[in-house]
């Protein structure tokens, strides 16, 4: 029965997801021709205009990229401790294939970033080709419906759950200036706090978000950046592996629509801004774009299949059910579109904005390139 409810979770995160993708992708176009249009510059100044109150005074775009993208980080932390607890990372047996593949799908695209950036101003941004991104990939496999397997969707959803993972991990401790130690204590308290409320049994959703806006505050003035706020809370909400509905499934429920169908969308359509210009195209051959697309691209092909196919061999893991090493290969190409977390983690690496137009351009070559080849290859993949 307890499986039967973590399946019907998944379907309803897994339909959200797909939709929500086909939504981003809508949002990355209109980006695109506002960005190429006389709509261009009102657009830029709109996102610039400064919003709020006295002690948290942001432009539009700083509520979009540290606000809103909390919210992104919170349903994934949701989702993180969900699977840890009682989906498919519950067990060292079903998550070490997604975690291995994972690791490799991480490993080798920034390897290879940093081969070609190596020594330049650009080699901070070694963490861009590592993230996949979920609703896009999702949203790709689910048009190929049975011509994949299901198993191999849900592996998918696990891997991309545990880069997500990855990711935070890397812009946690790589992508962090200037630490300021007092806001840092400030929301180590508060974190104490919703942990005793937590172990004390505290069920109230209300008790955790209000304190987990100051936690967003302080992580926000502290120099780490401000998403890591959502993910800490997440850790911090009550959940179970019973038939009970938690207080975790609750608010993941309640987040999964308006981040797939609001959130992300906005951040696309705020962030994908690319004017196009004829030096852009020669900039996807330079160290910098051709470190993203090859690492997105390639990279994550091989980090996948490969890191996959030790952990098999070693008896680490075992395939999905009715998989092969073709699906597998399949998946591993949809792993290279990095879009919206790839986006954020070259916000943090770069603050030439030449250096984000060409990583950005690069970024969006590179996933559609992963996701246009990863579907033509699976679509006519003959098991």
């Amino acid at each position: 029965m307890a499986k039967i409810i973590n399946l019907n979770i998944f379907k309803q995160f897994f339909k959200s997801s797909q939709s929500g993708g086909i939504i981003l992708l809508i949002c990355v176009c209109v980006s695109l021709l506002i960005a190429n249009s006389s709509a261009r510059a009102g657009f830029e100044n709109f996102l610039a205009t400064k919003v709020g109150f006295e002690i948290a005074n942001y432009s539009i775009l700083t509520w979009i990229n540290d606000a809103l993208m909390t919210i992104f980080f919170l349903l994934v932390g949701l989702e993180i401790k969900r699977e840890l607890v009682e989906g498919e990372l519950s067990s060292i047996k079903n998550a070490a294939l997604p975690v291995i593949a994972a690791l490799g799908g991480m490993l080798v695209p920034a390897i290879i970033y940093f081969a070609f950036n190596s020594g330049t101003e650009a080699a901070k941004g070694w963490g861009i080709p590592m993230a996949t991104d979920i609703a896009f990939a999702l949203a790709i496999i689910a048009m190929l419906g049975k011509n994949v397997p299901a198993s191999l969707k849900i592996f998918l959803a696990a891997l991309a759950i545990v880069d997500d993972l990855g990711a935070i991990i890397v812009i946690a401790i790589f992508y962090t200036n200037q630490i300021h130690f007092e806001y840092l204590g400030l929301a180590a308290i508060v974190v104490i706090l919703l942990s005793l409320m937590n172990y004390f049994g505290v069920k109230n959703l209300v008790f955790y978000l209000i304190p987990g806006i100051f936690l967003w505050y302080f992580v926000h003035h502290s120099g780490i950046h401000a998403t890591i706020a959502g993910v800490l809370l997440a850790f911090t909400i009550p959940t179970n592996a019973t038939l009970t509905e938690s207080p975790l499934e609750r608010l993941e429920h309640a987040l999964t629509i308006p981040v797939n169908y609001l959130i992300m969308p906005i951040f696309a359509l705020a962030n994908t801004n690319i004017t196009f210009q004829k030096q852009m195209f020669g900039a996807l051959v330079s160290p910098l774009g051709l470190g993203i697309i090859i690492g997105l691209f390639i990279g994550k092909t091989i980090g996948v299949t490969c890191f996959s196919f030790i952990a098999v061999k070693l008896k680490w893991a075992s395939l999905p059910t009715s998989t092969n090493w073709k699906h597998i290969f399949g998946l591993a190409m949809l792993a290279g579109i990095g879009f919206t977390m790839s986006i954020f983690i070259a916000l943090q690496s770069f603050n030439n904005p030449i250096h984000i137009a060409e990583a950005k351009f690069a970024i969006l070559t590179a996933s559609i390139l992963s996701g246009v080849v990863g579907y033509l290859y699976l679509k006519n993949l003959k098991s």
